[in-house]
């Protein structure tokens, strides 16, 4: 797969808006500024396909990318506590509604930050995978935010936290260095 032809499609607001899936869909979901963006943009080698904000909880749509006929969905940031309940309603109405339509999903990127503990969001996201019998791995995001010491550590604590999860693949990841970027690559053109 040529990541280097992605190309952004379009955004959606709401599930009834969302396109048929007639084509395979690789899935990126976690918490508002867990580095999504940051993570298709090192994956597509492109420094703004998707857009990148300082501001938690900006993508408030369901955003698809096409990379050589694979769809990448980018699912709004979820646990964001400084937006409206109406902006909450619509966002829980529009991850449902993607996840409960017929999609050709192969797989979903479960985006956690490296930095933090795992979130009740994080918890039940995975929950809600695994309830669903849907593919995913783990991605811990900003790894190089940690000193050597605490990066160890945390990876440590994170497998046990993590352990709930099953036999899952746990990659650390950074939009800087581009560690676990490769990986990633791979993992995905398995599920494919």
């Amino acid at each position: 797969m040529n990541y280097n032809t992605a190309k952004f499609e379009q955004s959606y607001g709401i599930s009834s808006q969302l396109p048929q899936s007639d084509c395979v869909e690789i899935a990126f979901a976690g918490r508002s500024n867990v580095g999504k963006s940051s993570l298709l943009n090192k994956l597509f080698n492109r420094k703004q396909l998707a857009r990148v904000s300082s501001v938690p909880g900006k993508t408030i749509t369901i955003n698809f990318y096409d990379v050589d006929g694979i769809k990448f969905v980018d699912l709004p940031g979820y646990g964001y506590a400084k937006i409206s309940k109406a902006e909450k309603d619509r966002f829980a109405e529009l991850m449902e509604g993607y996840f409960q339509q017929e999609r050709n999903l192969k797989l979903v990127v479960q985006l956690i930050d490296m930095r933090h503990k795992l979130s009740a969001d994080d918890e039940g996201m995975i929950e809600f995978m695994k309830q669903m019998e849907i593919p995913f791995i783990i991605v811990m995001t900003k790894s190089d935010k940690l000193k050597v010491r605490d990066y160890k550590r945390r990876l440590e604590e994170s497998k046990k936290e993590l352990a709930f999860a099953g036999d899952v693949e746990i990659i650390p990841f950074s939009s800087q260095t581009g560690e676990g970027a490769d990986r990633i690559k791979q993992l995905i053109e398995k599920a494919i």
